[in-house]
């Protein structure tokens, strides 16, 4: 748990009091971060000894918009995270009512209410277009559920009549396919955000580079509320050398499909049930309590979910060792 209650994967510290005879290291499966890293190339004393330069964060958001599929650098606003704009959103572009489809990333709602809106969670995406904003995870975390972009341009054409507001966060997409046809080709649209995330794709989450992609009017309003220097020199550095990189992020998207369906493999021999997911995460369903800490005795973090108590989330393992450690964990008492 973290602020307000809220459940969060990455939590090793607490795993570790809650296991506390657990082997180390621990294998940390309960985050939905690519294992591999995109490889960080040797950074200037400049990036971390100075404050970055206007011109920087400008060429940072043209191979953003490039890799994203945005028309204009000017729809592109960086932050240091796509946490802190899902904070910020709702309160630069204030909504009296908000439907979500849930279940979903908890943070959403909770800074949506926090701000004063009204929050309604929806199971159905044909009910988002009832309420006067609407958000959506798309592929969704933690079921990998997605919305067509036909169908995100109707949405987002409903949310506009009446003067609303549509969020989607792909911070799960990069990888997915169809990536050659990203929602940001709907863009400029005038109630549509997107929001991506660098450090789940790219296997730097602790960088903390995030985007907000959106028409130019609400991209410069985000870039104004940030202010200056709101990404750091290293990001700056890296997030520039990183997102051309096209290669490498179709090699990375073709590991991750062969480890994704190896790791069903093993939670199906293990009697859990895969019900849905992404190439970074997959969620199976079972007696979720049970394999949470039998897996976290053995060193092992996974993502359980008080509210679906049959429900539990696995991200993937990186190198053989973690393979044959997860492997080893999920093989029935007394088989060897």
């Amino acid at each position: 748990m973290t602020r307000d209650g809220l459940e969060h994967g990455g939590r090793l510290d607490a795993a570790r009091r809650r296991f506390p005879g657990a082997p180390e290291p621990f294998l940390d499966l309960s985050t939905g971060i690519n294992p591999v890293p995109w490889p960080l190339p040797p950074l200037p004393p400049t990036a971390f000894t100075r404050l970055p330069e206007p011109e920087a964060e400008a060429a940072l958001r043209a191979v953003a918009a490039a890799a994203y599929g945005a028309a204009d650098p000017a729809m592109v606003a960086a932050a240091p995270g796509t946490q802190l704009l899902i904070q910020l959103l709702p309160r630069l572009f204030p909504q009296p009512r908000l439907r979500v489809l849930g279940p979903t990333y908890a943070e959403h709602a909770a800074c949506w209410r926090a701000a004063g809106t009204v929050v309604e969670e929806v199971e159905e995406a044909a009910a988002l277009a009832g309420g006067g904003a609407a958000l959506l995870c798309n592929p969704n975390n933690p079921d990998g559920r997605r919305l067509p972009r036909d169908a995100l341009r109707a949405l987002a054409d409903r949310m506009a009549e009446r003067g609303g507001l549509l969020v989607v966060d792909e911070a799960f997409a990069d990888l997915e396919p169809g990536e050659a046809e990203p929602a940001a080709a709907l863009l400029p649209h005038p109630a549509l955000i997107l929001l991506r995330s660098f450090g789940k794709s790219y296997g730097l989450a602790g960088l903390r580079l995030g985007f907000a992609l959106a028409a130019p009017e609400r991209a410069m309003a985000i870039r104004a509320a940030l202010g200056p220097w709101a990404v750091s020199g290293p990001a700056l550095a890296i997030g520039r050398a990183a997102l051309p990189d096209a290669a490498w992020r179709l090699a990375a998207a073709a590991r991750l499909a062969g480890d994704a369906a190896r790791l069903d493999g093993l939670l199906e021999d293990a009697g859990l049930r895969v019900v849905g997911g992404t190439r970074l995460f997959r969620l199976a369903r079972g007696e979720a309590g049970a394999w949470h800490a039998r897996l976290g005795r053995a060193g092992i973090l996974t993502r359980a979910f008080a509210a679906r108590p049959d429900w539990l989330r696995f991200g993937l393992p990186g190198d053989e060792a973690g393979w044959a450690r997860l492997e080893a964990a999920l093989r029935p008492a007394g088989s060897g």
